[in-house]
């Protein structure tokens, strides 16, 4: 007998042939995620929603394990309950069970046999009434009285990555794009060109020492013998390389390979022949967030250390760029600060206060913006609410704009190490997307990364000349 916070046994002695218990529960898409991660069995066409839907896969799980499970449910927790021991179960399924569905299983008792042991007939039906399970089990009954409070279950999150499955998907109807990737001489930078191109997003040109390169994809076990190999003596010649391949139109992405940002950020705003555009260089990280219903772009956490008014700006501007391309049409932008008020005393109010300004006054269009804010007012809409703070933006936000490169780089780690978020890096505002892909990225960021700055690029050709940071340096 159980309530809500109690669970007791019913004892062989007090059993009697005929008494029976059900509990009915409802077939989620979670429940098969989480058969899934605890069998192991990572068959793409188990996981994709698409084709699994109707898959016999997923009537097997529900008949077999979740069906099943239900009926131990019931042996467990209400007959005979605590302290029953499974002995043997045997089952017939009788018809599908999908997605959605409520089952009922029940036990009935139909033979009290030796030493305790009890034979259950046991049965689950759909909402219909339809048969779906049929069987019995065997279970060792209790000897001795047990109640005690219900233990409590460990919530659990599933992550499905979603967002970046999005990106990913939205390039799906177009060639991939020539890549000029700087220096690729280590086997995780060659690995990270090298799947982008086998997931049909980019077509890597490799500039470096090839004697290095060909040393790095034989580590990496990839051919890349369709691939084009640009010589470059070492890691300085290999980025300069790689910016002429861009400027000369060879080029429509550049990636980063094993050469350190530094520089190949100098090859790239070198005056005269640089990447340089009218707009300030900047960074952003499209973070996958968990529960977090669109990705989250934090912005500069890699390249402006301590930007003006002026660059803060640009660094909004581009931003507003990438929302836009990656499907999100009028993004909110949270300008951060320690505080939701503008005091004289910290820069970094008085400068969101103006950049607000600037966007009433139509300097900076695309987005509708917000600041200052502290982080919890910006994604949280009841800590807005708390600090009675009315806003388009506050708890809303889609665009998080920092004050300084050490605060946005605490921040995407934090979210990363601490809250499990992915973070696809690019760099944007040159005359072409810029890849930084990270040694510690999974394979799913790195997609991702690459995903983003070709759905920027093809922006900018069906844009151009007209589309801002299209323009020639």
């Amino acid at each position: 007998m159980t309530d809500g916070t109690m669970i007791e046994n019913r004892t062989f002695d007090e059993i009697k042939v005929g008494d029976t218990a059900s509990i009915s529960r409802t077939l989620t898409e979670e429940d098969i995620q989480l058969f899934a991660l605890v069998s192991g069995d990572v068959n793409p066409a188990h996981m994709d929603a698409d084709y699994a839907a109707t898959d016999m896969f997923r009537r097997v799980i529900a008949h077999g394990l979740w069906g099943g499970g239900l009926i131990s449910a019931v042996l467990g927790t209400e007959l005979p309950g605590p302290g029953a021991i499974y002995l043997s179960q045997s089952l017939q399924f009788t018809r599908p069970v999908g997605l959605g569905d409520t089952i009922t299983a029940s036990v009935t008792v139909a033979e009290k046999r030796a030493h305790h042991d009890i034979l259950f007939d046991c049965r689950c039906v759909n909402q219909d009434g339809e048969e779906v399970i049929s069987g019995q089990a065997e279970v060792k009954a209790p000897a001795e009285k047990v109640r005690r409070p219900r233990a409590a279950l460990p919530e659990v999150s599933l992550r499905d990555h979603d967002g970046y499955r999005k990106l990913i998907e939205m390039t799906a109807n177009g060639v991939p794009e020539p890549t000029a990737v700087a220096h690729p001489c280590s086997a995780a930078a060659m690995l990270a060109a090298i799947e982008a191109a086998e997931a049909n997003l980019i077509m890597p040109i490799l500039v470096g020492p090839e004697a290095k390169i060909r040393k790095a994809a034989e580590d990496a076990g990839k051919d890349i013998s369709p691939f084009r190999i640009v010589s470059a003596a070492h890691s300085h010649e290999a980025a300069a390389k790689a910016v002429d391949l861009v400027r000369g139109g060879e080029a429509k992405l550049l990636m980063k390979g094993s050469l350190h940002t530094d520089e190949l950020m100098g090859a790239i705003v070198r005056s005269a022949t640089g990447l340089r555009t009218e707009r300030r260089i900047s960074h952003a990280y499209v973070m996958d967030v968990q529960n977090h219903p669109t990705p989250l772009i934090i912005t500069d956490a890699a390249i402006n250390i301590a930007p003006t008014l002026e660059e803060k700006a640009d660094i909004i501007r581009n931003a507003i760029d990438l929302a836009h391309v990656i499907g999100i049409a009028e993004p909110k932008v949270a300008i951060l600060s320690a505080v939701e008020t503008v005091n004289p005393a910290m820069q970094s109010t008085l400068d969101a206060a103006a950049l607000c300004k600037m966007a009433d006054r139509g300097q900076i269009t695309g987005g509708v913006l917000d600041g200052p804010l502290a982080f919890d007012n910006a994604i949280s809409e009841a800590a807005a609410k708390e600090k009675g703070i009315v806003s388009p933006v506050a708890g809303k936000a889609e665009i998080l704009v920092v004050p300084n490169l050490e605060a946005g780089n605490m921040l995407a780690k934090q979210l990363t190490f601490l809250g499990g978020a992915d973070a696809a890096g690019i760099v944007l505002g040159a005359r072409v997307p810029i890849i930084l892909a990270s040694r510690a990225d999974s394979l799913r960021t790195r997609l991702a990364s690459c995903a983003v700055a070709v759905l920027m690029a093809r922006a900018a050709t069906k844009a151009a000349p007209g589309l801002p940071g299209a323009a020639s340096a």
